[in-house]
């Protein structure tokens, strides 16, 4: 378990520390910001159209193998991010890097799942929340303390220490868990990542107000790579694409319950610092620590909440996770002009406290409401829904100022309001729907 919480908090503490790092990596690479975004966007492109076929690929050779090639893989790229001269070589290694942190990110749950029984499961994805809390937390911080006394490759450089620590107990530690006994198919891995890739590229040139006909041409690309796929996987016993899963009322509610939350984050994570910057005049710094309250509260909640869990519906808890978050997200739009730290900090509190108390419960409801021979599936969707919720979050910041300019801030956070409702309804809804779960 120990070895499995770190390359969590690897690949969590990577984008953290990147997001923060952008502007610093532009100006060093004499790279224009438009330009210089491609650092976090291809890194997120990889990720987003590679986790389900490398979740399939888990279930086929054993989710310990993926598991270990991803975070070989991630600390390799790591070295590359780190020895990189230019926009372009930084890229391609951060391409890798996300492949290997889609590896990684894939199988976690379901290697998660191995280990605990269900009746104690809460309690290690309450770890697994605890770790990514602690993690997202430490991000900015840590970004913001390295860039005061070096240059931006020693931010990529500290993986490679981490990284060696995890795979010396990961090689030993990992469980074996129970082989599909199905190929893996190729064609449809193809059309799985070409489906994510052009629906991610075309909501990020839609939001970013790109050229319509490139947003048009990809959002094509992504309808037809789509309805391919799902034809030919129609009957498949465990699709790529886990449609079998969503078919189940509880699975499917518990998705959308997960899009929405991490949609809700992503717009508060991407607004909030230009927020503080440039409305609010704070430095990098300064900004970090005003963003800290968030994610330490995740991490001090998400244990409990999984311990709960274990107790109480996850429709139940993650209905009032959401509620609150709706609440802290409603507060932070309403910020007054001027306001203190301590006005700032209670709101993130608040938003902290409702995020953490939904994670658990719901990464749990997704795992149980799938039989034991599609934890691989339901693994996948699990970080699949994560990094759309983000993306589609980021995306909607861009389209905020775009729409509002100056104002873009508070139009990202009232949205996220409305998406952290509309997680809560569906989280709600999982109370009366029936449930299929299968014995484990």
């Amino acid at each position: 378990m120990l070895a499995i919480l770190m390359s969590i908090a690897l690949a969590t503490l990577d984008t953290a520390i990147a997001n923060t790092a952008l502007p610093a990596i532009a100006t060093d690479l004499s790279a224009s910001p438009a330009a210089s975004v491609w650092v976090i966007n291809a890194y997120q492109l990889a990720a987003v159209a590679t986790l389900l076929p490398l979740a399939a690929l888990g279930g086929i050779v054993g989710h310990r193998r993926v598991f270990l090639g991803g975070l070989i893989l991630f600390i390799v790229s790591s070295a590359l991010c780190t020895l990189s001269w230019s926009l372009p070589t930084l890229t391609i290694a951060r391409v890798f890097q996300g492949l290997g942190a889609a590896a990684i990110m894939s199988v976690n749950a379901a290697l998660i799942s191995s280990i605990f029984s269900r009746e104690h499961l809460g309690r290690g994805m309450g770890m697994n929340a605890l770790v990514v809390g602690v993690s997202f937390a430490a991000g900015p911080t840590v970004a913001s303390l390295v860039l005061s006394v070096a240059h931006w490759p020693w931010l990529f450089a500290i993986n490679l220490p981490i990284g060696c620590f995890a795979l010396y107990f990961a090689w030993s530690a990992l469980p074996s868990t129970k082989l599909s006994g199905l190929p893996f198919d190729r064609i449809t891995a193809i059309l799985n990542v070409i489906t994510f890739g052009a629906l991610i590229y075309s909501l990020s040139q839609f939001a970013q107000l790109g050229s319509m006909t490139s947003v048009l041409i990809a959002f094509t690309i992504f309808l037809v790579a789509g309805g391919l796929m799902l034809r030919r996987e129609a009957g498949h016993p465990a699709p790529m694409f886990p449609l079998d899963l969503l078919k189940r009322p509880l699975f499917a509610l518990s998705a959308i319950t997960a899009v929405c939350s991490f949609a809700t984050q992503g717009l508060a994570f991407v607004s909030l610092p230009f927020f503080f910057e440039n409305v609010l005049g704070r430095d990098p710094v300064q900004t970090g620590f005003l963003m800290t309250p968030w994610s330490v509260v995740v991490a001090l909640i998400a244990p409990f909440a999984g311990r709960l869990s274990d107790r109480y519906p996850p429709g139940l808890l993650g209905g009032i996770g959401l509620a609150i978050l709706c609440a802290g997200m409603i507060s932070l739009a309403m910020l007054p002009t001027d306001p203190s730290i301590m006005d700032i900090v209670m709101r993130m509190i608040i938003c902290g406290l409702g995020f953490g108390f939904f994670q658990a419960p719901n990464q749990k409801a997704l795992l149980i409401s799938a039989p034991p021979e599609r934890s691989s599936g339901a693994s996948g969707t699990i970080a699949t829904a994560r990094l759309i919720g983000q993306a589609t979050g980021a995306a909607l910041v861009a389209l905020s100022y775009g729409i509002s300019g100056e104002h873009g801030p508070v139009l990202a956070l009232t949205l996220g309001a409305c998406f952290a409702a509309v997680g809560s309804v569906a989280s709600g809804l999982r109370l009366i729907t029936p449930n299929t779960v299968a014995k484990r």
